[in-house]
């Protein structure tokens, strides 16, 4: 799962690494940015904009947003079919833009955090999923989630799961909202190449979180 992340580059990398033509959000960085907070993510709709949605995705069919809670990772094998993601699947696709994310180890009766980079220290993009709900006072919320994956080589030592980051080359492929191609889609959504990424200890004191995946 990914329960954690960071962001701690310029506003101005980000919008020149992912071209962001309009930034449509107070952006905010992060050492330790959970569900529940806003998150800075990247989405196409005629240009790549830049806007906070919330982490933890709310289905538009919700009665209670308080589901958000346990929905702010979503499964890879399952996204494009589960109800909760399925619409944002096909409508809703975006980047979360973050620096690095943070999974746990066992060890005796403690947790030990890891922190997971690139190498080239540029900032990246998780294949995320977002909705628009409408509160009973007819307010927008606007809610996301990060997609996860089998744990590539670096990862799987420490956790089983690790968030989707997209090479640079598929992220438009991923933003496009009119590709309804899903095997297309679900193809992109594997673990990162490790050899591409590092690993150290936690640079500030992280909590674990609990696990709330969709499964």
């Amino acid at each position: 799962m990914c329960g954690r992340f960071a962001l701690l580059t310029d506003l101005s990398v980000v919008t020149a690494s992912f071209d962001v033509q309009e930034v449509a959000c107070e952006f905010r960085t992060g050492s330790n940015i959970s569900p529940g907070r806003q998150v800075a993510a990247v989405i196409h709709d005629g240009v790549n904009r830049l806007v906070g949605l919330r982490w933890g995705l709310i289905p538009a069919w919700a009665r209670d947003p308080s589901v958000g809670k346990k929905l702010f990772n979503a499964r890879a094998e399952t996204a494009a079919e589960k109800p909760s993601f399925r619409n944002a699947f096909r409508k809703g696709r975006c980047l979360i833009v973050a620096d690095g994310f943070y999974e746990w180890r066992k060890e005796g009766k403690a947790k030990r955090p890891f922190y997971f980079h690139l190498k080239s220290g540029r900032p990246f993009g998780f294949a995320g999923l977002y909705e628009r709900w409408m509160s009973p006072e007819h307010q927008p919320v606007v809610t996301c989630a990060i997609i996860t994956t089998a744990p590539n080589a670096l990862v799987e030592p420490i956790h089983d799961r690790m968030p989707v980051i997209l090479p640079k080359e598929r992220e438009g492929v991923w933003l496009d909202p009119g590709n309804r191609d899903v095997s297309g889609l679900l193809s992109l959504l594997k673990p990162y190449p490790p050899e591409e990424m590092e690993v150290s200890g936690a640079p500030v004191a992280v909590p674990d979180v609990p696990g709330s995946e969709e499964r």
